[in-house]
C-alpha cells in the first residue's frame, strides 16, 4: 500500500490532452475556454448616457434656473442625433448615444419642465452621467484568457463580442462500469440477497455536474464476461470509472483482468479510509486511465472527489482547489491511514466550521446525502477544536 499523497501524485502524473472543439454558446456553460477572447470593438462602443434626462453642451451658463429648449429625444438603440446649439437640449434615455456636440447629461430629477423647455434645478458638472467610449476597454483588448471556466458572467462577455460558437477544451468520453452479481436495476424488486445499483448512478450524476455525459455499463463477476466486455469498452472510451471488484474477495476479478487486457497497474490499495482498495492504472495501447473504486458507496464517492476530480481539473488546465475549515470538536486519528470524515458545515460566529456526521461505515449511503464534504486527517494526527483542517467539498456550501 502507498500513502494517500503518493497515490494522488501518481494519478495526476497520468493526465491527458483531449484537444478542443467548438460548441454553441448556449452549450458552453461549465466548459473551459480553449482560446483567448478579445474585444471586437470599443467598450462601450460610443459615449452613452447613464441616466434618463437631457443632454446639453456645457457652458458657464449651465447653472440653476438656466433654460434649454427641447430639440428632440434619443431613445436607447437609436442613431446618434446632433445638438445644434448650446441653448437647446435633447432628451436622452439610459444607454442612448450622447448626441453630437453634447458633452453633459442632466438627469430628470435635477430639472423641471416648463412648456417646451427644461430648467436646471441643481448645479451641473461638465461630463457628468456619461460612460465614455472605450473607457472600459478599447477594441482589441484581451477580455478572457484561454483556460477560463465559462460561467454566467463569461457567457455575457462572449455574447457581447459575438461569439455564437466558442472553442472549448474537449471533455473525455467516459464509461461508468458497475460490477457485482448482487446488483439489480433500480426499477426491479431485489430479492433478499440482492441490492439495487446506486454507485453507477451516483458517478454519472457527479460527471454531469462536470458537463460530462457518461455511459453506464454493468458487468457480472465472471472472468470471461469481464475480459470480453472490458476489451470492447477500452477501445471506445477514453476514461473508465469502475465500482466494485478490486478488493480481496474470491470474485474480485478486476486486477487480474486488467493485467490480461494490457492495463498497466500504477498502484493498488492506498493507506486511507474509506477507499483503501482503490486500483488505478492505464491501458498501454489506448492510453486510457482506469479508476477502479471499491464498491462500497462512501468509498466510491470519496475516491471520485479525492482522485478523479483533481485529475479532471489538471487535464483541463484548471487549478486544483484547496480548502481549509475549522473543527467544531476535537478529532484524533490513531491509525496509519489518512481518514476522510464526512462533515456538515455551518457558519459559527462568522467562521466556516465542520461537525462530524454520524455514520455506520463505508456502506452508509444515507450519510452522503447529509454531508457537505469530507475533512482530511493525516495519520496519527490529533486536532483540537477550532483547528484548521483540509476540506474536500462535495456540495455548494456558501
Amino acid at each position: 500500500m502507498i500513502p494517500f499523497e503518493t497515490a494522488l501524485q501518481k494519478v495526476l502524473e497520468h493526465t491527458e490532452n483531449y484537444g478542443h472543439e467548438k460548441v454553441d454558446l448556449q452549450h458552453a456553460t461549465g466548459r473551459v475556454l480553449a482560446e483567448a477572447i478579445f474585444a471586437d470593438r470599443d467598450f462601450p462602443p460610443f459615449d452613452r448616457a447613464t441616466k434618463d434626462g437631457i443632454a446639453i453642451r456645457y457652458t458657464k451658463d449651465a447653472k440653476p434656473k438656466q433654460a434649454y429648449q427641447i430639440a428632440g429625444i434619443a431613445p436607447a438603440g437609436s442613431p446618434q442625433l446632433t445638438l445644434d446649439n448650446a441653448s437647446s437640449c435633447i432628451e436622452v434615455m439610459t444607454g442612448a448615444i450622447v448626441p453630437k456636440n453634447a458633452d453633459t447629461v442632466v438627469m430628470y430629477e435635477h430639472i423641471r419642465k416648463e412648456n417646451q423647455s427644461y430648467i436646471l434645478q441643481e448645479p451641473v458638472k461638465q461630463g457628468q452621467n456619461i460612460h465614455y467610449r472605450s473607457s472600459d476597454v478599447p477594441s482589441g483588448s484581451k477580455l478572457l484568457e484561454m483556460g477560463t471556466p465559462i460561467g454566467a458572467a463569461e457567457v455575457g462577455v462572449l455574447a457581447t463580442v459575438g461569439k455564437s460558437r466558442v472553442l472549448v477544451k474537449k471533455l473525455p468520453k467516459i464509461a461508468v462500469i458497475s460490477t457485482g452479481n448482487e446488483l439489480v436495476d433500480i426499477d426491479m424488486e431485489p430479492l433478499p440477497h440482492q441490492i439495487r445499483k446506486s454507485n453507477a448512478h451516483t458517478l454519472r450524476t457527479l460527471l454531469q455536474h462536470d458537463g460530462i455525459a457518461a455511459d453506464l455499463f454493468h458487468l457480472a463477476d465472471e472472468q470471461n464476461i469481464l475480459q470480453t466486455k472490458l476489451s470492447e469498452i477500452l477501445k471506445k472510451y477514453q476514461v473508465l470509472l469502475l465500482s466494485g471488484g478490486v478488493s480481496k474477495g474470491k470474485f474480485d476479478f478486476l486486477p487480474e483482468t486488467f493485467d490480461v487486457l494490457g492495463v498497466e497497474k500504477v498502484f493498488h490499495r492506498v493507506l486511507q479510509r474509506p477507499g483503501k482498495p482503490f486500483w488505478f492504472g492505464k491501458h498501454r495501447a489506448e492510453k486510457c486511465p482506469v479508476f477502479a473504486f471499491p464498491g462500497n458507496p462512501v468509498s466510491t464517492y470519496v475516491n471520485f472527489h479525492t482522485y478523479f476530480r483533481p485529475w479532471l481539473n489538471k487535464t483541463l488546465g484548471q487549478p486544483i482547489p484547496h480548502f481549509d475549515v475549522f473543527l467544531k470538536e476535537p478529532e484524533a486519528n490513531k491509525t496509519d491511514l489518512t481518514l476522510f470524515i464526512g462533515v456538515k458545515m455551518a457558519l459559527i460566529d462568522g467562521v466556516l466550521t465542520a461537525s462530524r456526521i454520524a455514520t455506520t461505515g463505508s456502506g452508509d449511503l444515507l450519510s452522503l446525502s447529509k454531508a457537505d464534504g469530507f475533512i482530511v486527517l493525516q495519520p496519527k494526527a490529533s486536532k483540537e477544536a477550532k483547528s484548521l483542517v483540509p476540506f474536500i467539498p462535495t456540495k455548494r456550501i456558501i
